[in-house]
């Protein structure tokens, strides 16, 4: 202030640009929603629930953009009002479009995509015009720290990069491909680049894939765990992925590099299985809240028979002395009874589409596996589709 010394101004209210005003507007609309009986979901905090008489409202949360829903219209219709009068709302009406999701519902069940936005990304990257590719990833393609000419611009690979990433809301088969394009974001080369094209070229002959999740699944949970024991040719260590389906509709799925190097292959399986253990847990917490009970235990599969043999059996000790106590979370959970252990032929493993390249024919198998699929073969195949 001029003419004052230390003295600074006081901010009376949240102010868009301001470091402090994300923060300000969640605590404010979090006191707003607790005021009118919410409560705030343990398990994710972007989740409000309101339970009253039998009848549930849900109000998710992302910074300033509300998804409401629920069996309770009432309240629905009270909040909405509410909201207009203490924020000023624009109400979209049912939801269709969300953060560049595409949403398209009808009595087979509910479809989302990222149509528009995957054109986009083909359309800034200028490969409009090019030869769709039928994989996401070369098979066999290692990329290298080191190897290729270091690119003049990095910033275009960085922001294709991150825009892809984004992309994984809607397609878990591009996730293996991304998960190795983003270990090169500080120094990118031009191998990097033509292995970042390639994924693009993937993308345009299959805009229009998205996830179909049908009203008629049943309510069971189960659960596919995989790794790639080394394969990252620096560090050695591995892969691992999983994907979780509730009835035939997927709700979670992940690829990471493990921060520890395993010894064989049935460690790595073992660590992953423990992580995919994890993820079931929170998700059948997540369900809790929302008042949703699943029949337990939640079958876990697995290709890997040894990583089996180590979950159930306490004894094997000799192999086994090395790793951290957080491991054997999964041994706790099976003889409590949440999950139960089953092996399943590899080319079974829906989660080795999250851990490596795969050749074209069993990408797309394992694609329309996990649910994978165009709006046009959901009306032809769904029954009335979407």
């Amino acid at each position: 202030m001029n003419g004052t010394k230390d003295k600074v101004c006081k901010l009376r209210e949240s102010l868009y640009g301001l470091k402090q005003a994300s923060r300000q507007w969640n605590i404010e609309l979090k006191s707003f929603l607790i005021e009118n009986g919410f409560k705030q979901c343990r398990r994710d905090y972007s989740l409000f629930l309101r339970t009253e008489n039998g009848k549930t409202c849900i109000i998710l949360v992302y910074v300033d953009d509300l998804i409401i829903t629920g069996d309770d219209e009432e309240t629905i219709a009270s909040m909405k009002s509410k909201l207009d009068s203490a924020f000023t709302i624009k109400d979209l009406g049912f939801l269709r479009y969300f953060l560049g999701i595409d949403i398209a519902r009808g009595e087979g069940g509910t479809m989302i995509n990222q149509r528009k936005y995957a054109l986009d990304i083909v359309r800034d990257s200028g490969m409009e015009g090019c030869t769709p590719c039928t994989f996401p990833f070369p098979k066999g393609v290692k990329l290298s720290t080191e190897t290729g000419e270091l690119l003049e611009d990095p910033e275009s690979y960085r922001r294709l990069v991150g825009r892809l990433l984004y992309l994984n809301m809607s397609r878990p088969d591009l996730f293996f491909s991304v998960q190795q394009l983003s270990q090169y974001l500080s120094c990118p080369r031009k191998p990097h680049m033509q292995a970042a094209l390639h994924v693009v070229k993937y993308i345009k002959g299959t805009v229009d894939l998205g996830l179909f999740y049908p009203s008629n699944t049943d309510h069971t949970l189960s659960a596919y765990s995989d790794a790639d024991w080394g394969s990252c040719i620096f560090s050695g260590r591995s892969l691992t992925g999983f994907c979780v389906f509730l009835g035939g509709a997927l709700v979670s799925w992940k690829t990471k590099k493990k921060k520890v190097v395993s010894k064989s292959s049935c460690e790595a399986e073992f660590r992953s299985m423990s992580q995919t253990t994890s993820e079931i847990a929170w998700i059948v917490g997540l369900f809790e809240d929302l008042g949703q009970d699943f029949p337990l235990p939640v079958t876990l599969f697995c290709d890997n028979k040894s990583a089996e043999y180590i979950a159930h059996n306490p004894a094997l000790h000799d192999r086994t002395k090395h790793l951290k106590l957080d491991c054997y979370y999964i041994r706790d959970n099976i003889e409590d009874g949440t999950i139960t252990t089953c092996h399943v032929k590899s080319s079974l493993q829906l989660a080795d589409i999250l851990t490596k390249s795969l050749p074209a024919h069993q990408h797309w198998f394992i694609s329309s596996k996990l649910g994978l699929a165009t709006l046009s073969q959901v009306q032809l195949e769904g029954g009335g589709g979407v």
